[in-house]
């Protein structure tokens, strides 16, 4: 039986905290498809999907990764694999329960990879449990929060405002 060891640069790049919401990383975002570790060369590439098409936080993600591989003694390449799409479905357990627990709702699940083509709209209203209270009476008071991939809801019931993480 062989035993798959994760060395200590790429078990780093994995805990890197998202720049714009540092309670989840960007392997528990699901950014991060592949990281490949050439110890004799010297060398990590990263490959990462972001959020959404013109994620601001790309630059800063990638001068991250650099800075952790330079620290551990390594160069870093930092490829964008654009295809499949990034899917809230791939953020993990642990970062769902991280963004619940720092007064972010999580995204409800889509339950099917997106590939190519037009992205399904559905006219009815979204349900978005409340994570502070766990209420189901949230209303949206915008379309965009404190960044582009999240909303301003409001909760009727304990009437505290919140983001909610957009399900894509």
């Amino acid at each position: 039986m062989s035993v798959m060891t994760i060395s200590v640069v790429e078990l780093a790049v994995r805990a890197i905290p998202d720049p714009e919401i540092p309670v989840i990383t960007l392997d528990d975002l699901g950014m991060i498809r592949a990281v490949e570790v050439d110890e004799p060369g010297g060398e990590i590439v990263v490959r990462l999907t972001p959020t959404y098409s013109g994620c601001p936080a790309m630059e800063a993600i990638a001068a991250e990764i650099e800075s952790v591989a330079r620290r551990h003694g390594y160069t870093a390449r930092v490829e964008t694999v654009l295809s499949p799409p990034w899917s809230t479905d791939w953020i993990s357990t642990r970062g769902r329960m991280a963004l619940r627990n720092f007064g972010i709702a999580p995204p409800a699940e889509v339950g099917h990879p997106r590939t190519t083509g037009p992205v399904d709209v559905g006219l009815a209203v979204r349900q978005v449990a409340c994570p502070r209270c766990g209420s189901l009476d949230t209303e949206e008071l915008a379309a965009f929060g404190s960044t582009a991939c999240k909303a301003l809801r409001r909760c009727r019931d304990c009437r505290e405002p919140f983001d909610e993480f957009k399900p894509l």
